[in-house]
């Protein structure tokens, strides 16, 4: 058997934990064609086939399962290592990946990260942007920032920002057309703005007063899956739009949106910043966690 490179074998883990030739690609910086011809060459010389691919999915062999098994700890235990040896720097240097959904990142995360890497230089950040509730690990990512309501119990949370509310807005050329609603099931007969998200699910608009809580299915010519794009289609008029109210409220204060229904809308305990609890955490996340707790208001 012809030698095997270690960076063959981090190309291969690459592609057990993404389950995707893009994905994996899209993590080491090259490309799916190069990726599915590093791991042929390397299937070659082991004379086993260790991934099965069609064009829809890709699955590990029972080889490529034992073989996964065997060298994914002891790849960690190299990481950790190289890891450790930020103790002996004044600040950390590395690389860090954090998953976000793009509301999060938005109005919580970006801002902190930019502060962040203008106080660690040593340090890069790479955000992926995913409204989809996904796993953060099998994604490759050292961290993720959703809302606690919707994280896993195994994971350690910490609170980013302040707390959230709703806000549900339309342009005024709108309400020129259209009544203004005083209760949140008169929006079934009006254009909304609707939200899918990448797993197909539309969003049910949720509302909340005097202890009632309301989950409405709207309706409209419009479906979007950005909610950055869901509020400027409202500037242009297309509907209302269901959005936070950190990301609208400059526009409504100058007039470009009108609010309603502003009794309705319910405040939330905010993002979190969560990660999965490990022997050793790395050093460039260590850092961003405290660094987010000493921003907490």
């Amino acid at each position: 058997m012809r030698a095997i490179d270690p960076s063959d074998l981090a190309t291969f883990l690459a592609i057990a934990r993404h389950k995707s030739f893009r994905r994996a690609a899209d993590e080491l910086g090259c490309t799916p064609s190069a990726l599915s011809h590093a791991l042929r060459t390397m299937e070659e010389r082991l004379d086993v086939r260790l991934v099965n691919r069609t064009t829809r999915s890709v699955a590990l062999t029972e080889a490529g399962e034992r073989l996964h098994a065997r060298i994914a700890p002891a790849f960690r235990d190299i990481a950790d290592a190289l890891d450790d040896l930020n103790n002996f720097r004044d600040q950390p240097m590395g690389a860090l990946r954090i998953n976000a959904a793009g509301v999060s990142a938005q109005l919580v995360l970006l801002p902190l990260v930019t502060t962040f890497l203008a106080a660690y230089p040593g340090v890069s950040v790479e955000i992926i942007v995913d409204n989809g509730l996904v796993d953060m690990v099998a994604e490759g990512c050292d961290a993720g920032v959703r809302f606690g309501e919707t994280l896993a119990q195994d994971m350690i949370a910490v609170p980013m920002g302040p707390r959230q509310r709703t806000a549900i807005v339309a342009a005024p050329a709108y309400f020129e057309r259209h009544p203004k609603p005083t209760h949140p099931e008169q929006l079934k007969g009006l254009p909304c703005i609707r939200f899918r998200f990448d797993s197909g699910r539309f969003y049910a608009w949720e509302f909340e007063r005097g202890g009632l809580e309301l989950a409405i299915e709207v309706d409209g010519p419009l479906t979007l899956g950005d909610p950055v794009l869901m509020i400027q289609a409202a500037l242009d008029g297309a509907g209302l739009s269901f959005a936070f109210e950190a990301q609208v409220a400059a526009l409504v204060a100058e007039g470009r949106l009108v609010r309603v229904l502003e009794d309705w809308c319910p405040y939330y305990s905010g993002f979190y910043l969560y990660y999965p609890s490990r022997r050793q955490i790395p050093a460039p996340l260590r850092a961003f966690i405290d660094f987010v707790k000493s921003q907490r208001v």
